[in-house]
Parts: structure tokens; C-alpha cells; sequence
């Protein structure tokens, strides 16, 4: 296949950090029609995105419910804690996006009651990230715009590949940070691909600036640390001898834009917390990686599909054959992206499935390919034209139906939903207190962490470790039988609560103080379906030395009334919503 250059071209020697390119080569995002085409683009691409995310209906992921509680807590003048009163334990791993929650709850947005008929603790978030997205689709206007004569074009293609893909939809508007996550990555990868365009690297401002959204992603997910290192790579990519001592001292401004305010809330984390991780990253534990996570990357082309990942690196080798004010801007993207796959290999399989951590990849990759894609089409002959069209139709059609398959797949068993947890499990443990008329400073002993903080009016014990450092640091340990120990000798909850397979998971089933301290008062064991049991394999279990035979037999009654209908509503509605959840939440009469 011939292909033509595209973008006016300039030898190899002019190309650097600090010299100005041709003119802008998107002559046509001029005037009026160019803006109308661009915001045409971006509101399309949301669009598309917000289809696919009403698909998954109210659902959101009941670990975000967990931000939600610090968000409220926040906002509400009781410090960064998981309840009023609580100990501080950094039981989140993203400060900005709870930032922003409370932000919203300070305007009235969130966790207020309803806005539309609609939960806010569901609406607010899912506004929210629709917005970031429709802020990503703009900064790849903004990106197109140095690259190609047709940003639109490719802002849409890229917003189209994005509503396309079940991960990215699944994660951005499931409650959690994914959404400002990817208006990050987006922001510092535009940033700079601006900047090498436009010859202007080595400005003090781009140096600054690549440094401070790189702390924005740092403080969204603790692996956005990576991108600190995204403007030093690509300064010294484009390094010329003659310019060595400025782009050392960008390189140094950009580096302290970054380690400044992330350091400052990292002695920030210290004081409060008193941890310089995390308590999250504890609990769950990173290991070191090693030779198998090189392979990692084949389930991001697996998932979208071998063919389109080849015919979008065939585009972006055919227009890296020329020098070219493309090819330059086309090096600069591939840092960030770069980072975002080693950051995807780095990180431990994710029990949420559908991809949550490859978020970036989704959105780099989606600007990245429709660039390449858009210009590879317009840059070859006829004959080429047509031949790769053909191709990308094959490609596309067997992405898609893998895709769709993967969206349907998880719509139907969609994962530990914030709304049943709450439903399930705050009224339950609150409708059990009242009955045994236990103080709000009694203890239940959880997995499913965030409706329920939300919702419970006792004191949350976190067995999964989230948000209880000591659990966490036996967790981290291995140390079961510890944590065991100090959940009988000495944390001893009032009540404890399983879901799943955790009561065998920590070998609580194997330790005779269980059944000999605690009174099960309600189980629903699993039935063999898959959907059924990730939501209601279920046991709530009550200390015996708060029991007589007429408590256990109305918390036995108590239980079959309230929990049997929810449990019932779980096998065939999983995407609900519910009620805004508040402390105190129990089943109505």
C-alpha cells in the first residue's frame, strides 16, 4: 500500500522541544463551521458513551459507596473518617474524586435526598463522570488539532470507540474514580503532545504544568504516580545537545511541580492516617512484578480484538515512515500511552473484573488509533484506500460482537451493587440492633464495606481490611489466624455479617470460637447460580452473650421477613437503585 504524507513535513534536524512547527495544519477547525463540527463531535461522542452507560441502569459498584461515607464525613466537618467519630483510616485510594463527592454535597448535589426523582448518591456521580468524559473528548479536539486537518472527525471516532468499549462505559460510571482518572491521563498526554507541536517543551509553564496534572492522576489512583515520568521521557526524547541545560531545568521544574504538593499530602497522610501508603494498598497487597506480567497487555488486545489492534498499528507504522510534524506529535502520545500499559502490567488482577484498571489504556488508545486510523485512510491511494477499508469493516465487526458479548455478560451479573448492599445489609444490621437494643457504638463485623457505612447506625469492623488498619496489617501479613484473634479478643462485634465465600476465605468456618461466641441468625446458602449467589450468599451471625431464646427467635423472624423479599428482588434486579441511603436506614414496616 502507497501512502502519502498527510501533514507538511520538516527534516529530522528542525524537529525539537523548542521550535516552532509549520502552522496548525487544522485549517478547517477554523471559523464558525469548525467550531459547530467540533462541538458536534464531542457532544455526539458523549452521547454515544451515555447510551451505553444507561444500559448498566443504576448499578454502581458498592467499594465507590465506601468514597461516598469519606466524601460525607467531609463535607459534614467530621474529618476524612469512614463514620462521625471513627477513627482516621485512609480507607480510599483516591482523594480527588472524593474531593469532588464532597464538593457536591457542600452545593447540595450529593447525598442530599434526590435530584430529577433520582438517588443523588447514584445521579450526582454518574453526571459527573459523564462530564469528565465529555472533557476528554474536548482535549482530544484540542490534541487532533496539531496533528490533523480533521480533528472532529477524529474526536468522534475516538468518542465512538470509547462508548464502544464495555470496560471503559462499566468503570467511568460505576461510582468510582475511573471517569477523572481518564480526564487526567487525557489532560497530561494533550498537554504535552501540544507543547512538541507548537515547539514550546521547554516552557517554564509546560514544565509546571505537565508536573501538576501529573499530581492530579497520582492522587486519583496511587499507580498514576507513573505519570510523573511521562514529560522527563519525552524531554528527553527530543533532546539536542545545544539545549541540554534547558530541558535539565524543566526537567527539574516539572519534577518539583510534581513532588511538592504530592509530598505535602504525603505528610498529610502521615499525620492523619499515619501510614505513607494507602490503608487500601495495604490490605490488599502489591507484589513485586515479575517476567508472567509481561503477558498482561494480550488481555487488552484480546478484549478488544487481535485484527483491530493490528490494522491500527499497521496505520501507525505506515505514517511513522516519513519525518513529519505527525510522526512527531504521534512520539510524543506513545510516551503516556506507554505508561499507561506498564502501569496495567504492574497492578494485581482485579477482582471486580471487565478491565477497571485499564481505563487509560482505553483512552489514549481510543485518541491514539483514530488518529492514526483517520490519517492512514486519508493518506493512501485509491487502491490502499479501499483495501484498508475493507479491512478496518472485518476488524470492526468482529470487535464489536466480541464487545457486546462482554457488555451483556456483565450487565447480567453485574458486581456486589451499592444499592443491594445497602438494602441487604445496612436495614438488616440496623432492624437487628434496634431489636437487641444495642448503642451506636456497638460493632458489626463486614465485608461489603460501603452501603453500609453508609446506611448502619453501629460502628463498621472491615474483615475485608479496607477501611480497619490493624485488619490490614494482618491481611497484608497473611496472618489469618491473627486476624481472627483480634476480631475475638479483642475488636469482639456485637454482630458479624458474611457474604460469599469470605467466612472460608479467612477460616472464620474453621475456627470454633465462631460458633461458639456468635449465634448464626440468618444464612442463605448458595443455590449454584452464579448470579444468585454473588448477591445473596449471605449469614448474619449475633454475639451469644447478647442473645436469650425470645431474642434469638425474634431476630430469627425479624431476619426471614426482611431479608427473604430483598433477597428475592436480587435474582432478577441487580441494576436497581434505592433510596438515599442515610445512617439509620431499616426495612419499612
Amino acid at each position: 500500500m502507497s501512502v502519502a504524507e498527510t501533514t507538511e513535513t520538516r527534516p529530522p534536524s528542525e524537529a525539537g522541544p523548542d521550535r516552532p512547527g509549520p502552522a496548525d495544519p487544522a485549517t478547517a477547525g477554523q471559523g464558525w463551521r469548525g467550531k459547530l463540527a467540533a462541538v458536534a463531535a464531542v457532544l455526539g461522542g458523549t452521547a454515544l458513551i451515555a447510551v451505553h452507560a444507561s444500559l448498566y441502569g443504576h448499578w454502581m459498584i458498592d467499594d465507590a459507596a465506601i468514597t461516598f461515607a469519606y466524601s460525607r464525613n467531609v463535607a459534614d466537618g467530621f474529618g476524612p473518617v469512614l463514620q462521625p467519630g471513627a477513627a482516621p483510616v485512609e480507607g480510599y485510594s483516591n482523594p480527588t474524586w472524593m474531593v469532588l463527592l464532597a464538593l457536591g454535597k457542600l452545593v447540595g448535589l450529593f447525598d442530599h435526598g434526590t435530584l430529577f426523582g433520582v438517588n443523588d448518591q447514584i445521579l450526582f456521580p454518574k453526571a459527573l463522570a459523564l462530564a469528565c468524559c465529555a472533557g476528554v473528548l474536548a482535549l482530544f479536539y484540542a490534541g487532533a488539532k496539531t496533528l490533523t486537518r480533521r480533528p472532529a472527525l477524529v474526536t468522534f471516532v475516538a468518542g465512538a470507540a470509547l462508548a464502544a468499549i464495555p470496560s471503559f462505559v462499566i468503570w467511568c460510571f460505576s461510582g468510582l474514580e475511573n471517569s477523572f482518572y481518564a480526564l487526567t491521563v487525557a489532560a497530561l498526554a494533550v498537554l504535552i503532545l501540544r507543547a512538541v507541536q507548537a515547539g514550546k517543551l521547554l516552557d517554564t509553564r509546560i514544565a509546571l504544568g505537565t508536573g501538576l496534572v501529573a499530581v492530579l492522576a497520582a492522587l486519583t489512583r496511587p499507580d498514576g504516580i507513573i505519570y510523573a515520568g511521562a514529560y522527563p521521557i519525552v524531554v528527553l526524547l527530543f533532546l539536542k545537545r545545544e539545549l541540554l541545560g534547558r530541558s535539565v531545568r524543566a526537567v527539574v521544574l516539572s519534577v518539583a511541580g510534581f513532588a511538592v504538593p504530592y509530598g505535602a499530602y504525603v505528610v498529610f497522610r502521615w499525620f492523619e492516617f499515619g501510614r505513607l501508603v494507602p490503608n487500601t494498598a495495604v490490605a490488599k497487597g502489591q507484589d513485586p512484578p515479575n517476567l508472567d506480567d509481561l503477558a498482561r497487555p494480550g488481555e487488552i488486545v484480546s478484549y478488544v480484538g487481535w485484527l483491530v489492534v493490528a490494522v491500527a498499528v499497521a496505520c501507525l507504522v505506515m505514517l511513522m515512515v516519513r519525518p513529519s510534524r505527525l510522526r512527531t506529535g504521534l512520539i510524543a502520545l506513545l510516551v503516556p500511552f506507554g505508561l499507561t500499559v506498564v502501569a496495567y502490567m504492574v497492578l494485581e488482577y482485579d477482582w471486580m473484573g471487565q478491565l477497571r484498571f485499564a481505563t487509560p489504556i482505553w483512552t489514549l488508545g481510543a485518541f491514539g488509533g483514530a488518529v492514526v486510523v483517520v490519517e492512514a485512510l486519508a493518506a493512501a491511494r485509491l487502491r490502499g484506500r479501499i483495501a484498508l477499508a475493507c479491512l478496518l469493516v472485518v476488524a470492526l465487526v468482529s470487535s464489536v460482537s466480541g464487545l457486546y458479548t462482554e457488555g451483556t455478560t456483565y450487565r447480567a451479573n453485574v458486581k456486589t451493587a451499592f444499592c443491594i448492599v445497602a438494602e441487604r445489609d445496612a436495614q438488616a444490621i440496623n432492624g437487628f440492633a434496634d431489636i437487641l437494643k444495642l448503642p451506636d457504638t456497638a460493632q458489626v463485623g463486614l465485608i461489603d464495606l460501603g452501603g453500609t457505612s453508609l446506611g448502619s447506625r453501629l460502628r463498621v469492623l472491615d474483615l475485608a481490611g479496607l477501611g480497619d488498619k490493624p485488619i490490614a496489617d494482618y491481611l497484608h501479613r497473611d496472618d489469618l489466624a491473627g486476624l481472627r484473634d483480634y476480631v475475638f479478643n479483642q475488636a469482639k462485634p456485637e454482630m458479624i455479617t458474611f457474604i460469599g465465600s469470605w467466612v472460608t476465605t479467612l477460616q472464620f468456618d474453621k475456627d470454633p470460637r465462631f460458633t461458639q461466641d456468635y449465634a448464626l441468625v440468618f444464612l442463605n446458602p448458595p443455590t449454584g447460580d452464579r448470579t444468585v449467589d454473588s448477591r445473596n450468599w449471605v449469614s448474619y451471625h449475633v454475639r451469644r452473650d447478647l442473645l436469650d431464646n425470645t431474642k434469638l427467635a425474634e431476630l430469627e423472624a425479624y431476619g426471614q421477613k426482611t431479608l427473604t423479599p430483598i433477597l428475592e428482588e436480587n435474582k432478577t434486579a441487580g441494576l436497581r437503585g434505592c433510596a438515599n441511603i442515610q445512617p439509620g436506614i431499616k426495612a419499612a414496616a
